[in-house]
């Protein structure tokens, strides 16, 4: 839960600058639409440094590194308060983002290596909560905060949450000593720099444009080949940064090409869902977001009941069927119109957000079920990226969609432009399933059969341990022993 508050505090505030942009750039002196290089700054500082987070958890402790990103993020908030022009804001957020950069991939490190593998899944549920919730909060808060205080304080309640955090980190988190790592490979650390930043930098351009589109394809086009030449850089490399080697573990590989494509919808969702219910409906800001809160309401509920259904229908079979019926959900949204009662809209958040949950609880754990511990950082770094990429991805085709579905007509967003998005991203959702049946019917196993092996290697100490009785572990022995082996020793000296 520690973890998962400062994720909290990341996630939420990634989301909360878009409903006080207009604020913040009036007191400023700019437009909002120029400020929207904040936004942007931000992603570009995750891209470039959370490739690095796994090399610096292994050099300097992974507690160390997560406290350090709490202090990193906290400094940039109040940079972010004290700033009076866009010049300085965009350096504030560039802060900013790396420190939130190491929260998010640390925090999952730090879960990883401290949770037995069969309660990765309550753990991981845990921790997808806050992934879920900070975005559909941010909106509301930062409304809230800037109709009845000031711009400032969606900055400032930061401040107090990471003291808090830092706090409760160095008191009752387990101390994780730094590993040997490898060699840092610079110049795959500037590939991939220019190529992730790249990517997300012209992704962020094109679906929010605050200077020329142009740029965003030009800047795409860079990241693409940044990336490319670090896969031939990879190959050559005795210790690259991003070990595409990674990818054989099937799991892990599922869990990364599977999830991806699913995410794209996640992303999507708060970017077109707010916009659809004030400027198709007519809702206020605090309106659409009091509307989109109830999805954290079902990804809060599905913490419960998620290792329980993991362990009865195993980790194919549900994480199939949950991507596929989130997917439906997001579709659904594409059905709603003005006079859609809001009870309605709201059931259906709700129940898919429940669905996202649950397989997202998943995907988080199944990613790590069969990686070795000592790839646990690369892993982790891998996935942390995906993630991000795969999110600024699907507010770009959502974007994309909107912009190309508006200029049939006189360019202005109708109602069905957001029903085209909404269906769009919804079929790029439903393809995750395809690659989740593909898994073995077995996979993921190992992080739900609590103690099974356990009782089958040793049964007589589990028996004993729990009963206290002599008698029920002569009898269990007695049942489980292989034939012709009761005769070889006393049944006492057995049992013992």
């Amino acid at each position: 839960m520690i973890l998962a508050v400062a994720l909290f505090m990341e996630q939420m505030d990634s989301t909360v600058i878009a409903t006080s942009l207009p604020a913040i750039a009036a007191d400023i002196g700019t437009s909002p639409i120029a400020l929207k290089l904040a936004v942007t700054s931000y992603l570009v500082a995750l891209a470039i440094f959370i490739p690095i987070s796994g090399w610096m958890s292994d050099r300097f402790g992974a507690r160390n590194i997560f406290r350090m990103a709490i202090f990193v993020f906290m400094i940039g908030s109040i940079a972010c308060a004290f700033s009076n022009s866009i010049t300085a804001f965009v350096v504030s957020r560039l802060i900013q983002g790396a420190g939130g950069s190491m929260m998010t991939p640390v925090s999952r490190l730090l879960l990883v290596r401290g949770t037995p593998r069969h309660e990765l899944v309550d753990a991981m549920a845990w921790l997808t909560i806050p992934a879920l919730i900070g975005p559909i909060m941010g909106p509301p808060i930062g409304g809230f905060l800037t109709t009845y205080l000031t711009w400032h304080w969606i900055f400032w309640i930061n401040v107090p949450i990471g003291v808090l955090g830092i706090i409760l980190v160095t008191r009752f988190l387990p101390a994780v000593e730094p590993r040997s790592p490898r060699p840092m490979d610079f110049p795959g650390f500037c590939l991939c720099g220019i190529g992730f930043s790249g990517f997300v930098f012209g992704l962020s351009v094109i679906s929010l444009p605050a200077v020329p589109v142009i740029y965003g394809y030009a800047t795409v086009a860079i990241g693409i080949l940044a990336g490319l030449l670090y896969l031939l850089h990879a190959r050559r490399a005795p210790n690259p940064l991003l070990d595409p080697k990674m990818f054989r573990y099937p799991m892990f590989r599922a869990a990364i090409l599977g999830a991806s494509n699913f995410r794209m919808g996640l992303g999507a969702l708060p970017f077109l869902m707010p916009l659809m219910l004030q400027l198709g409906f007519g809702l206020t800001p605090l309106q659409s977001g009091s509307v989109t809160f109830v999805s954290a309401l079902g990804s809060m509920g599905s913490k419960f009941a998620a290792s329980r259904t993991f362990k009865a229908f195993g980790f194919r079979t549900v994480i199939s069927i949950t991507t596929l019926l989130a997917a439906i959900f997001l579709g659904i949204n594409g059905l709603f119109t003005a006079e859609t009662p809001l009870f309605l809209i709201m059931a259906c958040l709700l129940i898919g957000g429940l669905f996202r949950s649950m397989a997202f609880s998943g995907v988080n754990a199944m990613a790590f079920g069969d990686v070795d511990d000592a790839d646990s950082s690369q892993a982790t770094a891998i996935n942390a990226v995906a993630q991000r990429i795969s999110m600024a991805m699907g507010v770009a085709i959502a974007g994309g969609i909107l912009e190309i579905s508006s200029s049939f007509h006189d360019g202005r967003l109708l109602v069905s432009d957001f029903h085209v998005a909404f269906f769009s991203v919804s079929a790029i959702s439903a393809l995750a399933c395809i690659t989740f049946l593909r898994l073995p019917r077995d996979a993921g196993a190992e992080l739900t059969a609590r103690g099974r092996k356990r009782r089958h290697a040793e049964p007589e100490e589990a028996v004993a341990e729990n009963s206290g009785s002599r008698q029920i572990c002569l009898a269990r022995w007695k049942h489980s022993s292989p034939a012709g082996s009761q005769d070889s020793a006393p049944a006492d000296a057995r049992v013992k």
